[in-house]
């Protein structure tokens, strides 16, 4: 596993783009995200970028890249991926001789469309915040909210990839309202109807970028080089439907409906300075032997901190900035994303260049720290007050979530993710 900090992420490191030296914008020189992208009214193939200050770097007009294949960037192995980074890092330095070159090949980002940051083959949700999976459980079995299996197994199922959406400004992905089998519990039948229990989940999503052959597993040593880059992730459900439908085989109209993406892959190059330990209490089971390594547990952690914010039709219309409803951070999660590729790929399963693991709701361990409205809300039981006086169990038509991550860590340069947003719209007819 990667673990390398070096001159790229020094804290001094300027950028001749005034844009990228600002302290409050997410990429400054020391992330170098990657996304796809076209000229606004541009309907040719995508293109692959680089996100740095307010702009976006071209990497084939920069001359970095000679073929727009994500795929196929991203199956290149650590010691390619690390020589790209420096190139990048080393062009857009003050003073560096490549500055007109690689001023050429920049774009506002106001003048692009963002897209999907790759063709997503396959979709795996896990479920890996303890704090989320006790909460949620404590509504449905209080005395016993955690499943006998989940201090021991990383639980997943397999999602839904057609329709997961990028983010974008104003709206984000916006989607209609989703139907499907909803049952009172007073009731003798169930109704076709659209969801009453709409909510969000704070989620990263992890791009695999080199593939494993079916039926090799991949190792704890070599889990973290099968993985490109973090986005954030909103895994829309609906929790009545998901309620009625969920035994035995698991959700699957209340999840497939609409997850959405923020553009831009922060690659793990970038998050080494925020690396964390991942150790478990004496008192809880500790890893099985294909789940543990040294280095696992000396930096498996990531310290990510994690904002959802709200902002309702009726505070859109007031000119009304949206406000935060929680924040956590991913150093809770308690499986790390080596254990994730580790597990997935024990029973022989191959990933592909592309494929998306979500890393389930993060959640931290005070209430207020719910990473759904289903925690926040206890429920649906106790409504929550926003600061404009309207309240919400769930979402409501109109409302604009956000989701918003960043790391910053002292002696190192602050690093964001960017925004992940979307919008609920009504029903359709």
């Amino acid at each position: 596993m990667s673990r390398l900090v070096d001159a790229s992420h020094a804290p001094d490191l300027l950028s001749w783009l005034e844009a990228a030296n600002d302290p409050a914008t997410d990429f400054p020189i020391q992330n170098l995200p990657f996304g796809r992208f076209k000229r606004l009214g541009d309907t040719g193939a995508w293109r692959i970028g680089v996100a740095i200050g307010d702009q976006v770097l071209d990497l084939g007009q920069a001359a970095l890249i000679d073929s727009q294949d994500m795929h196929q960037l991203m199956r290149q192995g650590q010691v390619p991926r690390q020589a790209m980074r420096q190139a990048i890092s080393m062009g857009l330095r003050q003073g560096s001789a490549d500055e007109a070159r690689f001023r050429a090949a920049l774009l506002p980002m106001e003048q692009v469309e963002m897209g999907l940051p790759c063709e997503i083959g396959d979709y795996t949700d896990f479920y890996t915040s303890i704090h989320h999976a006790t909460t949620v459980g404590k509504l449905f079995r209080p005395d016993n909210p955690l499943l006998p299996n989940y201090q021991w197994v990383p639980i997943g199922y397999h999602g839904r990839a057609s329709s997961v959406a990028v983010s974008a400004p104003g709206l984000g992905h916006a989607f209609a309202r989703p139907k499907g089998q909803v049952k009172a519990p007073d009731a003798d039948a169930p109704l076709l109807k659209p969801s009453g229990r709409l909510d969000f989940e704070l989620e990263l999503g992890a791009f695999i970028a080199r593939p494993n052959l079916l039926g090799e597993p991949v190792s704890m040593a070599e889990a973290e080089a099968h993985v490109f880059g973090l986005a954030l992730f909103n895994d829309w459900s609906a929790r009545d439907i998901q309620a009625w439908e969920y035994q035995p085989l698991g959700p699957f109209l209340s999840k497939n409906f609409a997850s959405t993406v923020s553009p831009w892959m922060v690659t793990l190059e970038a998050l080494a300075p925020f690396r964390s330990a991942f150790v478990r209490p004496a008192t809880q089971p500790q890893p099985l032997p294909y789940l543990d390594s040294d280095a696992n547990r000396e930096q498996g952690g990531l310290d990510i901190e994690l904002e959802v914010w709200l902002q309702t039709s009726q505070m859109r219309e007031r000119g009304q900035e949206a406000l935060r409803l929680m924040q956590a951070n991913y150093q809770d999660a308690y499986w790390t994303l080596a254990q994730l590729v580790a597990h997935h790929t024990v029973n022989g399963c191959n990933l592909r260049a592309g494929d998306l693991l979500g890393s389930g709701t993060q959640s931290g361990p005070r209430p207020e720290q719910g990473g759904s409205l289903l925690e926040l809300s206890q429920g649906g039981k106790q409504a929550i007050t926003l600061a404009n006086g309207e309240t919400r169990t769930f979402l409501e038509d109109g409302d604009t979530v956000i989701l918003r991550g960043y790391c910053q860590r002292e002696g190192f340069r602050r690093i964001g993710f960017g925004e992940c947003r979307g919008t609920l719209l009504p029903a359709r007819a």
